[in-house]
């Protein structure tokens, strides 16, 4: 049996699970969700970051993106976010929905899955 990682794990969930050179995020929200959808996607992008960086993987190595927007009127100020920030040459798979958040101040959340070196 291989060997599970979890990173940063909670009574609830795991931020990364690490398992067969693959990191599984959790769904990850702003912490200042006060700003309009641009400053949302940019603090869970840099949060994406972060935790690639400490899981051994980067932007290339992203496999899918999932990702929950609140109203799909914030598509494009998501999108122009992210096309600032993920690697052209090697993009993920991704899906895009509109759905009821947590939290009614959260406007984008988003799961990950990267492969590890």
């Amino acid at each position: 049996m291989s060997d599970i990682t979890r990173l940063e794990p909670s009574a609830r969930y795991s931020r990364v699970v690490i398992h067969n050179g693959t990191a599984y995020f959790s769904g990850l929200t702003a912490d200042d969700r006060s700003g309009d959808i641009r400053s949302q996607t940019e603090q869970v992008l840099a949060k994406a970051d972060r935790l690639l960086g400490t899981a051994g993987s980067s932007r290339a190595q992203l496999l899918t993106a999932m990702i929950w927007l609140r109203e799909i009127d914030d598509f494009a100020g998501m999108n122009a976010v992210w096309e600032t920030w993920v690697d052209r040459e090697a993009t993920p798979a991704r899906a895009t929905v509109e759905s009821k958040l947590a939290a009614p101040d959260v406007r984008v959340e988003i799961q990950f899955t990267a492969a590890i070196s």
